[in-house]
Formats: C-alpha cells, sequence, structure tokens
C-alpha cells in the first residue's frame, strides 16, 4: 500500500511541476515585456542625448578651417 501512495505522490508532484515551471515563465516574459516598453522611450532618449552630445563634442575637435 505504501508504494501505491508513494507513486501517486511523485506523479501529483511532476503534474505540478509541468504546471508550475511554465506558468512562472511565461509571468516572468510578461514582466519582462511590459517593463522594456515601460521604459524603452526613456533609454531611447537618454542614448539619443548621449550621441548628440558626443557628435558635439566630436565638432570642438575639427578644425575650423577644414572644409569637411
Amino acid at each position: 500500500m505504501e508504494a501505491a501512495t508513494s507513486h501517486s505522490s511523485s506523479t501529483a508532484f511532476a503534474a505540478l511541476i509541468w504546471w508550475v515551471v511554465p506558468v512562472v515563465l511565461v509571468s516572468l516574459a510578461i514582466g519582462y515585456v511590459l517593463w522594456t516598453s515601460k521604459f524603452k522611450d526613456k533609454f531611447d532618449n537618454e542614448t539619443n542625448r548621449s550621441v548628440n552630445k558626443f557628435h558635439l563634442f566630436q565638432q570642438t575637435l575639427r578644425d575650423p578651417n577644414s572644409e569637411h
């Protein structure tokens, strides 16, 4: 009788794992998508600002008498 109980509990545990793991992974994926979509504009703006500042810095190093 003990073997049947052990088998049914291990089956129940395996079934639980097969449901819990995908649910957790899908939840994390949805959370990541929401997080990135919420903060994407902020990071894009900061990147563009940094690139623009770098271009201005490069222009200060160029020779003002050159034709480029």
